[in-house]
């Protein structure tokens, strides 16, 4: 008998005690489920996402272990089993991370980032208003810097032709 080497992955609380159980026939429930796997040890928890639509199953489920020993005794023994005439595929789940956070994509609406983008946006304009104020200060004070280096040598010149000229 070949042993399944417990690996990262998973959706539940931990990873390696999660499982995807594939290829559900339609009437297969979480009780259903739940009695299918609990021979291979403690059960935390059973799901079966539902269709919106019809209200039916997608087809699959996940069964989530209390130890990771379990799980993988699980898929050892229920990977290609057979339940109601369907051949089982049986896994561990991907993490959530994978698709989209702790909540998923399909679990967040589409412009529920939409403040945060908004507010980062903001920000970033106002940064740049401010460098761009801070570049012009910077630029107006060394145009007069430049400006006082070179007036006081022509105002120098120009004060010494007047008193020269109102002189004696």
């Amino acid at each position: 008998m070949q042993t399944t080497q417990v690996a990262v992955g998973g959706k539940g609380t931990n990873a390696k005690t999660t499982l995807y159980v594939g290829g559900l026939e339609e009437s297969v429930t979480e009780a259903t489920l739940h009695s299918t796997f609990i021979p291979f040890g403690e059960i935390k928890d059973v799901s079966v996402p539902l269709d919106n639509t019809t209200g039916k199953h997608r087809g699959f489920g996940f069964v989530e272990f209390e130890e990771k020993e379990d799980a993988a005794d699980a898929i050892d023994n229920m990977h290609n089993a057979e339940l109601f005439g369907r051949v089982l595929r049986v896994n561990y789940a991907q993490p959530m991370k994978i698709k989209g956070g702790d909540k998923g994509w399909s679990h967040q609406a589409v412009w529920a980032d939409a403040d945060d983008w908004f507010e980062r946006r903001q920000a970033d304009e106002q940064l740049s208003e401010l460098e761009n104020s801070e570049r012009l200060k910077a630029q107006a004070a060394q145009n007069a810097i430049h400006t006082a280096q070179t007036l006081p040598g022509e105002e120098g010149e120009g004060e010494e032709d007047a008193t020269a000229a109102a002189g004696p």
